[in-house]
């Protein structure tokens, strides 16, 4: 498929199905699960809670409206070599069988480049600022694609719809069984419901300022509040390299921005009315994240982007990811296993470290705000003014009325590729949520 012939618009309603094998053996799981629930139910109706897990199972694992189509676009547009290439560092890999400790790369990134980008070896690290080749905009651009628009409704709202109506129905059965639970029931369905429509909101909030706010090329960036879309190339001063948790096993260099964190998987004995059970969850022991300057380059120009000033910084889908058996060293799974005891009388089962961020040569979404720079960091970098857009720069930590500053891994394309529509973010957890008010009014 090639993008020329993608329509951008997504329309009213798309039936949207898994396109790799992760998000089909989700979906089928989530159906059997369903099924499971729907054939129980028979017995007990409040059963219908575990279809309700199924049905919002086989939803997420469904990809927004255009996802499957620039999936299809990419592995067209890029080229082969290069994708085996990618293909070739991703997976699974065992880093020590003994210890059992394995790293996994995303064989799926839908906020990578989906047309192809400059490669590092074209980039005039001279001229950082200037035009790239003809000057004309990255072929990703969104003044040379457009911007699409998600569909309204997709399969992940029939499933919803759905999962809702099994929920309200089972937690009615409960409170027919027994009324005294009616005001405990209605109070989790609503509160579930109106924290998922506030997340919702928000989340609407920066959709909507993707559509309506026109993207600006670089080298005619006003001073303001612009939506920019381009490559990440590294500034004069270079950039990070990431040591997860100190660790030097576990590095990453040429990134502009992480975020990483370590995770226990810490289980406990529990005691029920049947006896004693295992309770078991990822608990979040200690986390660290950070930024550097980097340049965006749209082509036409080049522009300074601060981004350890953005508050929202969305790295999408994590780099890499890291899990073990034991702890880095025994003095450190000795520690874990005594500190996890003090504190609730769990045991570490397994650990793991995940990284997210923005690497050179990622696609980089900004909305931010474009200030002067002061004449000493341009004298630092030998700069001569004569270009606009190496005068100014670009910060996130002041929002404007009306625009919320964001920065985010991946084009306009891309990052809304894989969005679903307001209807979904919104309208459905406010169903939830009324249906759980509703509750109250039964006898």
């Amino acid at each position: 498929m090639d993008i020329n012939e993608l329509s951008l618009d997504g329309g009213t309603f798309k039936v949207t199905l898994p396109y790799h094998w992760i998000g089909w053996l989700l979906w089928c799981i989530g159906l059997l699960i369903t099924l499971f629930g729907f054939l129980a139910a028979f017995d007990d109706l409040q059963i219908l809670f575990v279809s309700a897990i199924g049905l919002l199972l086989m939803g997420f694992s469904s990809p927004g409206s255009l996802e499957e189509s620039l999936h299809k676009v990419r592995k067209k547009a890029i080229d082969q070599e290069e994708l085996q290439a990618k293909a070739a560092s991703s997976g699974l890999s065992i880093d020590n069988w003994w210890m059992q400790q394995t790293s996994y790369v995303p064989t799926n990134d839908p906020n990578d480049w989906i047309l192809p980008a400059p490669g590092p070896t074209t980039w005039n690290n001279s001229d950082r600022y200037g035009p790239h080749d003809d000057g004309s905009p990255l072929p990703e651009h969104p003044v040379k694609v457009g911007t699409p628009t998600p569909a309204t409704m997709t399969l992940f709202t029939v499933y919803s719809f759905v999962a809702i109506i099994c929920i309200l129905v089972a937690a009615a059965s409960g409170i027919l069984k027994d009324n005294s639970t009616k005001f405990q029931a209605a109070g989790i369905v609503g509160a579930i419901g109106f924290i998922l429509a506030i997340v919702g909101y928000f989340k609407t909030k920066i959709l909507t300022q993707m559509l309506d706010t026109p993207t600006s090329l670089v080298r005619s960036a006003p001073v303001g509040n612009p939506e920019l879309v381009g490559q990440v190339r590294p500034i004069v001063e270079g950039c990070l390299r990431v040591v997860v948790d100190g660790n030097e096993n576990m590095t990453m260099g040429n990134m502009v921005g992480y975020h990483w964190e370590y995770e226990q998987y810490q289980c406990r004995t529990v005691k029920t009315d049947n006896g004693t059970r295992e309770e078991c969850h990822w608990v979040t022991i200690r986390s660290d994240s950070g930024a550097c300057p980097f340049i965006l380059h749209d082509g036409t120009g080049g522009i300074r982007v601060n981004a350890a000033s953005f508050k929202r910084r969305n790295y999408g889908k994590y780099l890499k990811r890291w899990d073990g058996a034991f702890a880095q060293t025994l003095g450190k799974q000795i520690m874990s296993q005594a500190v996890a005891g003090l504190l609730g009388g769990g045991r570490v089962k397994k650990h793991r470290w995940t990284l997210s961020g923005l690497r050179l040569g990622n696609p980089v979404y900004v909305l931010g705000q474009t200030k002067p720079r002061t004449s000493e960091a341009l004298q630092a970098e030998g700069l001569d003014g004569t270009l606009g857009n190496s005068i100014i720069e670009v910060w996130g930590d002041e929002d404007a009325p009306g625009v919320k500053c964001n920065l985010a891994r991946g084009t306009e394309l891309s990052q809304i590729g894989s969005s679903r529509s307001g209807f979904e973010y919104v309208v459905l957890p406010i169903i939830l949520m009324l249906g759980g008010i509703g509750l109250l009014g039964i006898a």
